[in-house]
């Protein structure tokens, strides 16, 4: 327990980097599986770009969301933490206040930071103590959940109109932004979240034909993640056009595992919502060319937690503080120094439901409202108790599914309401879909994992509680 613990504690180390700190692209999409990218064997959709770096840059084929939905893992990245320590517990659910953001410690090291896209870790009003611009980012453009064709986004707290797909408009305004960065020699740390391809999926009518051959409903499907492919292009062309790419940090990932009926989960099991692989294992990308001169694959467990430490580590930056991470720095990873992850990664989905957060209504409201002259103050859109620390829930019971990957093996755990608990165990190398039980077959590794993973789920339950943050 007391290494689990000092490793949680851990800060990000030193790191023996030569080149100057980088800038950072962190790109995710909304709901996009695994298996939905060409490059990962798709057989019709199309994605020119993600398959471009995949051949070029690093490719993740082990790449985990810290949670099978949204905003969960979008905190996940904020802070390195699974998202439960800050009660993220599902879509809907906010950041707290309290935390220690990524934009925030990076601000701290001279970096300018923007935000464009899908939020949805709290308000995107002025007034939110959980908006973009109170958690870090200096400029944002971004929308309170997944948005669609010609949106209504917030521009720092003001409702705007944009015309266009969805992936389009926040490609160009991340593109905006880093231009001005470069015209005035500003490192940067640039958000773009895409809300594709999330339903409805509404794709444009070019990229729609493209699919002729598929019923409407996948036509709009695929067209999306077309879109998002061009998009994504665009931002890597840009750099390059601005002689930025080589020492600029790519970053692109998924929310979380397949949509179910419609995407891909590439063979395994589950689907968004679910603690199987399906749910979530994530499409994966990186490149910066000033360290990475060759392609390769990284076939070790990783998480969307990761990023958080391994982007500090990049960027030479070591906080004055930090609350416990759950992510690892991964550059001894990727520089090959290291072959295996040094940690395991712990998932729990406490099945706490999420919260509604209709985008559009809300921003169009915001739209019309603000054109009277008025600045809505409805506490649930602004986020208002996001702060709040509620009861102290107990450190030795954890409804719901949890899981633990060690290496290739994965424990699962799932709690029933009466505090029945079930028992699950995987190796991923020689049953990627899982569907293999072998607890009885290990009864040395059993209860290893069973103890560790018992003891991050407390010390994640102390986290939640608000023990972090006690001087």
């Amino acid at each position: 327990m007391k290494a689990l613990l000092f490793a949680l504690l851990a800060t990000v180390s030193a790191h023996a980097i030569t080149t100057e700190p980088p800038n950072i692209v962190l790109v995710m999409a909304d709901d996009q599986g695994w298996g939905d990218m060409a490059y990962n064997g798709h057989p019709h959709l199309k994605t020119p770009n993600f398959d471009a770096m995949a051949k070029e840059g690093i490719r993740f084929d082990n790449f985990h969301a810290a949670a099978p939905v949204c905003s969960p893992t979008r905190g996940s990245v904020m802070t390195g933490r699974t998202p439960n320590r800050f009660g993220c517990f599902s879509w809907g659910h906010t950041l707290r206040p309290q935390e220690v953001t990524l934009p925030e410690v990076l601000k701290t090291a001279g970096y300018v930071t923007g935000h464009y896209g899908k939020w949805h870790l709290g308000g995107v009003q002025k007034a939110s103590p959980v908006s973009p611009g109170a958690s870090g980012f200096d400029h944002w453009v971004s929308a309170p959940n997944f948005f669609d064709l010609d949106p209504v986004l917030s521009d720092e707290g003001t409702a705007k109109q944009f015309k266009g797909d969805s992936s389009d408009v926040t490609a160009e305004l991340a593109i905006q932004f880093i231009r001005e960065r470069s015209n005035q020699k500003q490192r940067f740390l640039a958000v773009v979240w895409f809300g594709s391809p999330h339903s409805p999926h509404q794709a444009l009518e070019t990229d729609r034909a493209l699919y002729a051959d598929q019923p409407k409903k996948v036509q709009d499907f695929y067209g999306e993640i077309t879109a998002m492919d061009r998009a994504f292009g665009r931002i890597r062309q840009e750099l390059k056009t601005l002689d930025l790419d080589e020492n600029t940090v790519l970053w692109y990932c998924s929310d979380n595992g397949a949509l179910p009926k419609i995407g891909s989960s590439g063979g395994r099991r589950g689907n968004k919502g679910q603690v199987y692989e399906g749910g979530l294992l994530v499409p994966a990308l990186l490149e910066w060319p000033a360290l990475f001169k060759e392609p390769k694959v990284i076939t070790a467990p990783c998480t969307t937690s990761d990023i958080f430490p391994t982007v500090l580590a990049m960027a030479k930056v070591e906080p004055a503080k930090l609350h416990p991470l759950d992510g690892v720095n991964l550059l001894p990873l990727l520089e090959g120094t290291e072959k295996k992850r040094s940690q395991p990664i712990g998932f729990w989905d406490s099945k706490i439901k999420g919260k509604p957060t209709p985008s559009e209504k809300w921003m169009n409201d915001l739209l019309g409202a603000q054109a009277r002259g008025e600045e809505p103050n409805d506490p649930e859109r602004l986020a208002a108790d996001a702060g709040v620390i509620g009861e102290p829930v107990p450190i030795n019971k954890f409804p719901g599914h949890s899981a633990w990957i060690d290496g290739n093996w994965k424990l699962h755990r799932i709690e029933d309401d009466k505090g029945e608990v079930d028992w699950e165990l995987y190796d991923l190398s020689a049953d990627p879909d899982e569907s293999r039980v072998l607890f009885a077959e290990q009864p040395e590794r059993v209860p290893q994992m069973q103890e560790a993973l018992q003891d991050w789920l407390q010390s994640v339950a102390k986290s939640l509680n608000g023990e972090d943050y006690k001087e």
